[in-house]
């Protein structure tokens, strides 16, 4: 038995020596498809250009002159005779209160002015009587038919209705200075348009109680503009007033070369920045648009430029695609900084002197060769 075992066992093994390998004769390898060329697309060559050291700040339009109307007197708002967008001038009503305590203190001004003149009246009248009494006692005296203590009583009774006179006359100018507060009061009841320009806020309604100091609406003088840049504290020393700026606003489609008029001395201390005012003179501008500045430093950094369309992004990713010794192409990761115009700042990732292809392309691919 163990013979015949060792017997099938040998045969087995001569068998699977001499037993051809059809399948790893018959496998045959898939050769690699050919790179595609891919045609009109020019290749740059990288550059470093000198640009101008400049800082990028954002900021808001705001008008020069700004009227904030406010109530002065508590009352209700009985008339109201603009809206938001309305455009008001100079002097024009813009609303009336009512307000019965200052027609109340208006009504007894007017009442005390002529208590006052009836009492002026009055006064006149006794110092008339007390200096045609004097003047026939005196007349009396000179002739010795009176004492002296009846001479100086009437000479006395004179000049208290001169005083009471005075008073009087002091009474009346009181009350007069009385009821031209009390008018001026009344008057605060109409709210009259300071500046001439645009209703951009109104915060009462008809029929609303207000307070004195309670703002009414506001008033924007569209003829002044100005964009408020807000400007890190670190850069406080290098922006001065005349710093040039390329103001941009994205309500319009152009660039405004202008420079800083005005740096505010003070900063803010939530923000931790000051403000850098820049006039402008652009007709439809309105309060609270956006706006971006880039302000001139003075100096230049050596960097690289590239044009815009030879940057894109693939998800999170920004790249560019470089271009080989044989125009073979591959993804090459960058990154971007500030834009200047059509370019685009490269702050790290291609040196002066690598080639790019000039744009993007649905076909590139890694691996791919450029035919300039």
């Amino acid at each position: 038995m163990s013979r015949r075992l060792l017997y099938l066992a040998l045969l087995s093994a001569i068998t699977a020596t001499t037993t051809p390998l059809t399948g790893c004769s018959e496998h045959r390898s898939t050769p690699a498809p050919a790179a595609p060329i891919i045609k009109g697309i020019p290749v740059l060559q990288v550059k470093e250009s000198a640009l101008p050291d400049t800082l990028e700040v954002v900021g808001t339009v705001r008008a020069r002159t700004s009227a904030l109307v406010s109530a002065r007197i508590p009352g209700t708002v009985s008339v109201l005779h603009v809206h938001e967008g309305d455009r008001v001038r100079k002097g024009q009503l813009l609303a009336r209160l009512e307000s019965g305590e200052s027609a109340a203190q208006a009504t007894a001004a007017l009442a005390a002015i002529d208590e006052a003149k009836r009492g002026l009246d009055e006064a006149q009248a006794q110092r008339k009587l007390a200096d045609a009494t004097f003047a026939r006692f005196k007349a009396l005296y000179d002739e010795q038919a009176l004492t002296r203590q009846e001479f100086e009583t009437r000479q006395t009774e004179r000049e208290l209705a001169r005083q009471g006179v005075a008073r009087a006359e002091a009474r009346l100018r009181q009350v007069q200075e009385n009821a031209r507060a009390a008018g001026t009061m009344a008057d605060y009841s109409k709210i009259i348009a300071p500046i001439s320009g645009i209703i951009t806020t109104k915060q009462a309604d008809l029929g609303a109680t207000v307070f004195p100091g309670q703002p009414l609406m506001t008033i924007d003088d569209e003829g002044s503009y100005q964009l408020e840049l807000a400007v890190p504290e670190s850069y406080a020393t290098k922006v001065h007033p005349g710093s040039p700026v390329q103001i941009t606003l994205d309500a319009f489609p152009t660039t405004i070369s202008t420079r800083v008029a005005e740096l505010v001395p003070a900063a803010d201390p939530g923000s931790r920045t000051f403000t850098a005012k820049v006039k402008l003179h652009v007709a439809g501008l309105r309060s609270g648009m956006f706006g971006r500045g880039s302000i001139a430093l003075g100096g230049t950094t050596k960097t690289i430029l590239v044009p815009r369309r030879a940057v894109f992004e693939r998800g999170a990713l920004t790249a560019v695609w470089a271009v080989d010794r044989d125009n073979s192409i591959r993804m090459h990761l960058v990154k971007t900084g500030k834009a200047v115009r059509d370019q685009v700042e490269i702050l790290s990732g291609l040196l002066d002197g690598d080639r790019i292809a000039a744009s993007d392309s649905a076909q590139f691919r890694d691996g791919a060769r450029l035919e300039p």
